[in-house]
């Protein structure tokens, strides 16, 4: 079978919307405010500072252990973060592709767009009511994407970089529930294993989850580790995602 040599998932820096997000859930406003698209929005300075430290880190990395090609998600702030990593990496001139998939972008919420927990239990009981009783993996927002569909598309993507890459390093740009999602398709997770993981804290923006090849197959080697962050210098943040 086709495989990868490593594949590596980069959560986005920190982002507007995040911190924007972040202060509505703390206060319990019902909308998230900002009034831009979420496929515009930027990162915030602390989110190029992360970007530039996993440059930097990339940077150090010998020849045979970095990525040959990075992948970002189209949404601002995911392709922010690729472009600020780029420029801060290969400090030497060398063969080097970035690419735009449209298929690594963040989960649609229709309907639900810049709506808190709490508006959309205020404003949409009806929409509450029905994601609580369908649960994660299947409930579809109006107008919106079910984790399920998220899965369809990235599929696709596993199919198309094994087909096209073998043997090769290949490093994701996107956003916690793709990261989350590929950690369900690499490793043949159950969906009740994929609730429980995504259930949890969540992932720190700038954050890398990481798989090697083995046995033919690739397997896990981190999930959500910052290390590269620190040892740069760079914050660690955790925020939602919009």
């Amino acid at each position: 079978m086709d495989e990868l040599a490593w594949l590596g998932v980069i959560r986005h820096g920190e982002s507007d919307g995040n911190v924007a997000a972040k202060r509505a859930e703390a206060t319990g406003a019902e909308i998230v405010d900002i009034a831009i698209a979420d496929a515009d929005v930027p990162l915030t300075a602390t989110g190029r500072e992360q970007a530039a430290a996993v440059g930097r880190w990339l940077d150090t990395l010998p020849p045979g252990e970095r990525p040959e090609i990075v992948v970002t998600s189209p949404y601002r702030r995911a392709q922010e973060t690729a472009e600020i990593a780029v420029a801060n990496a290969w400090s030497a001139p060398g063969p080097y592709r970035l690419l735009v998939d449209e298929r690594l972008r963040d989960r649609e919420l229709g309907v639900l767009d810049r709506l808190t927990r709490q508006g959309v239990a205020a404003r949409m009981p009806e929409e509450a009511e029905r994601r609580r009783r369908l649960g994660r993996i299947y409930y579809r927002p109006p107008g919106g994407e079910s984790w399920a569909d998220v899965a369809l598309r990235l599929r696709a993507v596993l199919g198309d970089l094994r087909r096209d890459h073998r043997d090769r390093r290949v490093l994701l740009v996107a956003h916690e529930a793709v990261a989350y999602i590929l950690r369900y398709l690499v490793e043949g997770l159950t969906l009740a294993r994929l609730v429980e993981l995504s259930g949890g804290s969540g992932l720190d923006n700038g954050s890398l989850t990481a798989w090697v090849r083995s046995d033919g197959a690739l397997k896990l080697v981190c999930c959500n580790d910052v290390g590269h962050l620190v040892d740069q210098g760079a914050p660690v943040t955790r925020q939602e995602e919009v």
